[in-house]
């Protein structure tokens, strides 16, 4: 697959209690108060091992870690790969009994690690996440999602709720084993709603998906991929690319992990009022490009792959423990884009 390893300095003979896996694309800028999160945690009961897959970037990325971080367990791809094939490579490499996936804009608060290590340890096997914040305002973001009945993710922002339905993948923690459980990300998702998928399946085998109220993150929001973010406006933002993969992944994961008896319901409706809401946004912005990128691409996708999610399907659905009811408590029933179609109007997309 075009990939190349750089070793790391770190002694090979002490096995890391936690591996924090990096995916990089032209993240240079990002990089250092990234990094630094890391090596500045505190109290963390074990050592710390650190990998960063870096997908074929185009700027400074590779030497600059080289130069500045030799700790760094540094994996090179030849090739741009995507967000899920590098995240599954990271953790194939990890010796790690804990994973946190993190994202490059994303900086760790110095106790991050010790939090969520003790709320597994208190807890047991689940998904495990932190309080979001804007790395400008330092304004509250989320505490995980929790979904609407076609899963679009409403922020949590209700302390008194640590169970949701996703903990978003730019800071997850989970043990490896539960990774190697959930068979990882399904690399044809290439990138965005992979934390979803993993969330939902996880919460479909019985184990929990939690937000640990101490400690937190701040993040450069839309800084990895772009778009999907509310400007100072207060105006909705988002890039082509980016609303075709969400809109495209998160029927996929309708497709995959919604039971049967509701499945037959709601996906149906989803697929209509998709197609109905892309018309009428092409019509209304007077640009094709919106149907032809996003919703006819969505839609022509899940005939493309229907294969790869009617296995996945089969799969999820035969080791599905969890009642529909627990499954769906993490839900609200007011469709999410009507709120935010009030609250802040049609979205920009470009």
């Amino acid at each position: 697959m075009g990939m190349v390893s750089h070793a790391s300095n770190i002694e090979k003979a002490i096995s890391p209690q936690c591996s924090v896996c990096i995916a990089n694309y032209n993240g240079e800028r990002l990089l250092e108060q990234c990094l630094d999160s890391i090596l500045k945690q505190e109290n963390f009961p074990g050592t710390i091992e650190i990998i960063v897959h870096d997908d074929a970037s185009t700027d400074g990325s590779v030497a600059f870690i080289k130069a500045r971080y030799p700790q760094v367990r540094l994996i090179v791809s030849e090739q741009n790969c995507g967000f899920c094939i590098s995240n599954n490579r990271m953790v194939a490499a990890a010796q790690g009994e804990f994973i946190l996936l993190l994202n490059n804009d994303a900086i760790l608060y110095v106790d991050a690690l010790k939090t969520l290590y003790d709320a597994s340890v208190e807890c047991g096997q689940g998904i495990y996440g932190l309080p979001q914040y804007h790395a400008t305002s330092e304004e509250l973001i989320d505490m995980g999602s929790i979904f609407d009945p076609f899963l679009n993710p409403i922020p949590n922002k209700n302390i008194l709720r640590s169970e949701v339905g996703m903990i978003i993948g730019a800071c997850l923690w989970l043990p490896r084993n539960l990774w190697n459980t959930l068979g990882g990300f399904p690399e044809w998702f290439d990138s965005l709603a992979e934390d979803m998928y993993l969330c939902c399946y996880a919460r479909l085998r019985g184990f929990p998906v939690k937000v640990v109220p101490a400690s937190g993150f701040n993040h450069w929001v839309g800084a990895s991929l772009g778009g999907g973010k509310i400007l100072n406006n207060k105006k909705l933002s988002t890039k082509l690319t980016r609303r075709a993969l969400s809109e495209r992944n998160k029927t996929f994961v309708m497709l995959i992990c919604y039971p049967p008896v509701i499945a037959c319901v709601l996906i149906p409706l989803h697929l209509l009022l998709l197609t109905c809401e892309g018309l009428l946004l092409s019509a209304i912005k007077r640009d094709k490009r919106i149907w032809i990128k996003i919703y006819w691409f969505c839609l022509k996708e899940i005939w493309i792959k229907r294969k790869r999610w009617v296995e996945k399907r089969r799969l999820v659905q035969h080791t599905r423990v969890c009642a529909i009811s627990a499954f769906y408590s993490t839900f609200t029933f007011l469709p999410h884009k009507i709120r935010m179609l009030f609250i802040h109007g049609l979205p920009d997309v470009r």
